[in-house]
């Protein structure tokens, strides 16, 4: 009997993380359907779904969830976007099994909906720990409401177990986004250079600040994170925007205001691409700031991280992990 799989993405991070699992559903013969929302279709987050099709992907469903807001009523307004878009979208695709990654806000709404709607959700990356994100406490609510668990690691098959959920139903199968790195035909460095417009003398550093979403100003780090930049004029900086959490409009714009200024050859771009971002962390000195490529791909490709704040912590780290 051939199951419906239907796979829900929001964000160009969790759509790198999922690609590798979408080619893998094909290959299986798995009838596969895919659920667009979020900054995917929102140009000022590079309307990423773009991309997804660019990759040959066919897009089943597009639910406009973000509304012109940068604060945590306009977040929590997107969610409630979220479960009334994805009710309707499931009724039309009736899959058996709704795929869903991590711990945004989007992604707890629409699995929200399957969970209503009689759908069983099978759920990525759960039982990890991000403490200084409003996600963490998301990652655990989508535990709650899934029924088939895929962990990345032995411990956090231990965290869900914790959490009530029956051992049977844990599985523990690796970070999916490893195998986009395996698989990685890195773009040339001239290539990256001539789409960048700047040169990667070393060193290059590659940046990503997201807010701080829990416990501290989402900003609160950005300022220290550019003053330890500034100690390097000559070093390349290349930056990307952060997602769409409350204040990254703001972390955005504070960014541009400072790469206009700085005098050394800096970039910065509201989104690069997958193949394009993990070329350049491969061809990188350093990864800087507070986003998981840190934690998870960038050791993986063989480049330093220095993670600022505390985001990411509760994370598993590889000794090429700096935390400040």
């Amino acid at each position: 009997m051939t199951r419906t799989v239907c796979t829900v993405t929001g964000t160009r991070a969790e759509y790198g993380l999922l690609r590798p699992v979408l080619r893998a559903l094909a290959a299986e013969g798995v009838t596969s359907r895919l659920l667009v929302t979020g900054a995917h279709l929102a140009p000022g987050h590079g309307s990423t779904v773009a991309a997804i099709e660019a990759d040959g992907l066919a897009v089943d469903e597009r639910v406009e969830v973000l509304l012109d807001s940068d604060t945590a009523v306009g977040a929590a307004t997107s969610m409630g976007l979220v479960l009334i878009g994805v009710a309707p979208a499931l009724r039309r695709i009736a899959p058996d099994v709704l795929l869903v990654l991590g711990d945004r806000y989007e992604t707890l709404g629409a699995a929200l909906a399957a969970h209503l709607a009689g759908v069983p959700v099978a759920h990525l990356h759960g039982g990890e720990t991000t403490a200084g994100a409003v996600d963490d406490a998301l990652r655990h609510a989508l535990t709650k409401v899934a029924a088939l668990h895929l962990v990345a690691a032995e411990p956090f098959a231990r965290a869900v177990v914790a959490l009530g959920e029956d051992p049977a139903r844990v599985h523990v199968v690796g970070a999916p986004g490893l195998d986009e790195v395996h698989g990685l035909d890195p773009l040339p460095r001239a290539t990256l250079e001539e789409d960048l417009g700047v040169p990667l003398r070393r060193p290059t550093l590659v940046v990503t600040y997201h807010p701080a979403t829990l416990g501290e100003p989402p900003a609160a780090g950005l300022d220290a994170v550019l003053g330890a930049l500034d100690g390097h004029p000559d070093a390349t900086v290349v930056a990307t925007h952060p997602g769409a959490d409350a204040g990254g409009r703001a972390i955005a714009a504070r960014l541009d205001r400072w790469a206009s200024r700085r005098t050394g050859p800096t970039a910065t771009r509201t989104s690069l691409g997958q193949r394009r971002y993990l070329s350049l962390v491969a061809a990188a000195d350093a990864v800087v700031g507070n986003s998981s490529t840190g934690i998870i791909e960038a050791p993986a490709l063989g480049t330093p991280t220095v993670d600022v704040g505390d985001r990411q912590r509760g994370r598993l780290r590889r000794p090429t992990v700096l935390h400040a």
